[in-house]
């Protein structure tokens, strides 16, 4: 799949036309969508069809404008309610939140920066409009992971060209812009933001990872591409002496944390669903009947609604201290103490999920027996996006800062990848 389709095209809003209302969280019609939204979800990622349809109901909805202060057409929503709100999308269909992730950092960027005035409001301004940001930042290289890119920005009169690969572009095959970093002259690193149907940028659908298969984590190819000096930002030294505080690495882990409290969610939900309508219990089982007066059963399912309730508690735990750190912000920079806090959390909230979700997602077939193996039921991508989810950053790595940031002192990596 390259550039746009005619669902992504019929999404867009008209740049001259007022933002629809956005649908609240708690709301009625919050619950309709979500309802909407879970009907075919499963069907979806059984059968691999993604999900445009979905993406211009979110769009129809405002939901990429819930972080967005009022006045400027969005929900206002603080972060811990911002991720309240993923974790019920997540529970609804797992791949539609992660689609946003991007997309929710953008406007986390630009809310906080300090930029050209006229440059922060025209970004701020596309969010406001609907339009959602994917993003084109990941390489596969021989460099290590981190800022260090071989895509490149090369001057061309008052603006650039833009040439090379990226990967893992998630959400941008759905998405109207995309967000693009890249090394730029003088050994410094830029971004840019633009159209992904600009001429020379193709985006394909060949992400192949066995979980989360219908976020659009593909390759993006940059031949040539005009971007103009209006669109293209600078972002400093790649690795400077003294980085800049800041809480971006930390909204984008706990991001997937949130993702997978909502896919605990669902497996919850399916158990409580397969023990409902099991007609016979297993043949060596210490209680007579049905599986629904099974004691051992229902210890199972209780087992992993009290797993979903220490993820939730979690991520909004997490999200908190993000909150504080984006209310520490002066000048577009958090304090030291705030962003570090932050981060800890984050990296906490990471560890301590990923050490019960894969088991919780699995213990599912516990309470289905071999039955809810079935390819039919495909209960097994429970378990295949939690464990996907996992991957984006190893846990023992960050379970290892955090010991040597509490024993040592130690700074915590200044990148995304933390």
């Amino acid at each position: 799949m390259t550039l746009q389709t005619e669902a992504q095209a019929s999404a867009r809003p008209q740049s001259d036309a007022q933002p629809r209302p956005v649908v609240r969280p708690g709301s009625p019609e919050w619950t309709a969508l979500l309802a909407r939204i879970a009907e075919g979800a499963s069907e979806r990622e059984r059968t691999r069809t993604a999900p445009y349809e979905v993406i211009g109901w979110l769009k129809e909805a405002g939901v990429g404008r819930l972080r967005l202060p009022v006045e400027l057409g969005g929900a206002g929503l603080s972060i811990p309610e911002l991720f309240a709100a993923l974790i019920d999308l997540a529970e609804a269909d797992s791949a539609v939140p992660h689609i946003l992730r991007t997309h929710f950092w953008f406007v986390e960027q630009h809310l906080q920066a300090i930029e050209d005035p006229a440059f922060r409001r025209r970004l701020v301004d596309l969010a406001g409009s609907d339009s959602l940001v994917g993003n084109g930042f990941s390489e596969q290289s021989r460099k290590p992971v981190g800022l260090a890119f071989e895509t490149a920005f090369t001057p061309e009169g008052d603006g650039y060209r833009l040439n090379g690969t990226k990967y893992y572009s998630t959400g941008s095959i759905y998405s109207d812009h995309t967000q693009i970093w890249a090394a730029a002259p003088e050994g410094r690193i830029a971004g840019a933001v633009i159209p992904v149907d600009r001429e020379g940028v193709t985006i394909l659908d060949d992400w192949d990872g066995f979980g989360q298969r219908l976020t659009g984590t593909g390759t993006t190819v940059l031949d040539n591409v005009r971007v103009e000096a209006e669109e293209f930002f600078d972002l400093g030294e790649p690795d400077p002496a003294e980085p800049v505080p800041g809480y971006q690495g930390a909204f984008l882990q706990l991001f997937l944390q949130a993702v997978t409290a909502g896919i605990l969610r669902s497996v919850r939900n399916d158990a409580v669903a397969l023990v409902r309508r099991r007609a016979r219990n297993y043949s060596h089982a210490t209680a007579p009947g049905s599986p629904t007066s099974d004691p051992q059963v229902l210890q199972v399912v209780g087992e992993i609604a009290a797993d979903v309730f220490a993820a939730e508690a979690i991520v909004l735990r997490a999200a908190e201290a993000i909150q504080a750190a984006a209310d520490s912000v002066v000048d577009g920079v958090p304090t030291a103490e705030a962003a570090d806090a932050a981060q800890l959390a984050a990296a906490h909230a990471k560890v301590a999920i990923d050490r019960f979700s894969y088991a919780t997602a699995a213990r599912l077939f516990d309470v289905g027996g071999t039955s809810a193996t079935s390819a039919a039921s495909n209960l097994d991508r429970h378990w295949r996006n939690v464990r996907t989810i996992s991957t984006h950053n190893p846990t023992f790595l960050k379970a290892s800062a955090v010991g040597d940031h509490l024993v040592n002192g130690a700074a915590f990596p200044a990148n995304a990848y933390f």
